[in-house]
């Protein structure tokens, strides 16, 4: 009974996918948006896009402001504010089929590109 209780909790273990984070995200991003912007929200949202990303394989994700708020605890005009803060700090992209269709997102990490290219002089 013991040997398969613990076959259990390892699997689950393996299952449960725990997202890591570049340290630049909270050492930097996070007092820079919530203490200089104000703009706890957008951290948050920024963090939810990027947890959501990672789950689709890096991938830009498709997600309504609706579906954010709910997801977040946030209201749905204050996801569609930090969204706008997002994309003014050039955190993220969005692309939409049309102008009423459900925008797609993909997480940028601006700070890697930068590191990458100064790695190469």
């Amino acid at each position: 009974m013991a040997g398969s209780a613990a076959i259990i909790i390892v699997t689950i273990l393996l299952v449960i996918r725990v997202p890591t984070f570049d340290p630049y995200v909270l050492d930097v991003l996070m007092p820079d948006l919530v203490g200089h912007e104000h703009a706890p929200s957008a951290f948050l949202i920024y963090c939810y896009l990027w947890h959501r990303s990672e789950a689709a394989a890096g991938r830009a994700v498709q997600i309504s402001y609706a579906t954010m708020a709910l997801d977040t605890g946030l209201s749905r005009i204050t996801a569609q504010r930090a969204i706008a803060l997002l994309l003014r700090r050039q955190l993220i992209s969005a692309t939409s089929v049309s102008r009423t269709a459900v925008p797609s997102y993909l997480v940028l990490k601006p700070w890697a590109t930068r590191k990458r290219s100064g790695e190469n002089q």
